[in-house]
């Protein structure tokens, strides 16, 4: 049976899983030339497939074959293709322009077998794009695809850093983007700043969803704010929470405020409000 591994491959970052014939020793990171069902592409290296990576992607089924470790030559040509992808770029904005499209260029991937170009654009409306791909066609003398993309995977294929200064997660260990709404920043008390809390596309940040699932955890078992406790320090109000802490900020009946573990809650007298959208 063939030695299988996990490879990130494609400027939209797939990842699967990949047989490799005579060899069952490549190394994390490790650059390689690699057949998918696109045609020839260059991909790198996660890690040995096993069944825990194949539960996590959802497929057993290989991918295709890596057929070789990238090599000297290989390397010159891709900086050869980085090259002709500038000229592709270019010819379809000229292309664009003349059939008078609306649609905004974004990227281009000249897969590394020729087998296959790629052009991704945003656009609002559908795009009756058939006689440009005919035109591109003509011009490059390979088969086209258009492929249309929102704003996040605009950043997916360009952007390079975040905020936090580390590569954006959606070009290097995201597979789906996962929703995020204003609640969870709400939850996790970060800055409703839209410029501090917007990544690269301009969309609320996905690091925000990384926690929320604890901070919702957590939330739901300390009382609500408002609830009326009892504690070691006697009875009183709680006026603010410390989610990740487990802490509550409780008011005593003589004006004290005190934070008070959850631990230290000996009875809940009444409940309080439930958050606006906080679920249960």
């Amino acid at each position: 049976m063939d030695a299988r591994f996990v490879v990130r491959y494609g400027a939209t970052r797939f990842i699967g899983e990949f047989g490799s014939k005579g060899r069952d020793n490549f190394a994390r990171n490790c650059q390689v030339v690699l057949r998918t069902d696109r045609g020839v592409e260059i991909g790198e290296v996660l890690c040995p497939a096993s069944d825990r990576t194949r539960e996590f992607l959802g497929a057993t089924e290989s991918k295709g074959h890596i057929l070789r470790e990238m090599n000297e030559q290989d390397r010159r040509k891709i900086d050869e293709l980085r090259l002709t992808e500038r000229d592709e770029f270019r010819g379809c904005q000229d292309l664009i322009a003349e059939h008078k499209l609306q649609m905004q260029l974004v990227d281009v991937e000249h897969l590394f077998g020729g087998e296959r170009l790629l052009f991704y654009y945003l656009s609002e409306n559908r795009v009756d794009f058939r006689e440009l791909v005919k035109a591109l066609a003509g011009r490059f003398r390979v088969r086209i695809e258009m492929r249309q993309i929102g704003v996040r995977d605009e950043a997916k294929l360009l952007a390079d850093y975040g905020d936090c200064g580390k590569p954006v997660c959606c070009n290097t260990h995201l597979r789906e983007m996962p929703p995020v709404s204003m609640k969870m920043a709400k939850l996790q008390k970060a800055t409703l700043d839209p410029t501090k809390i917007s990544g690269r596309c301009g969309r609320l940040k996905c690091c925000l969803r990384y926690e929320y699932d604890t901070y919702e955890e957590y939330r739901r078992e300390l009382p609500n704010v408002g609830a009326v406790v009892v504690t070691r320090q006697g009875q009183g109000k709680v006026v603010g929470q410390e989610i990740l802490a487990r802490k509550l900020l409780v008011q005593y009946e003589d004006s004290r405020q005190i934070l008070a573990d959850l631990a230290d809650v000996l009875t809940v007298v009444s409940k309080g409000k439930k958050p606006a959208g906080g679920g249960e």
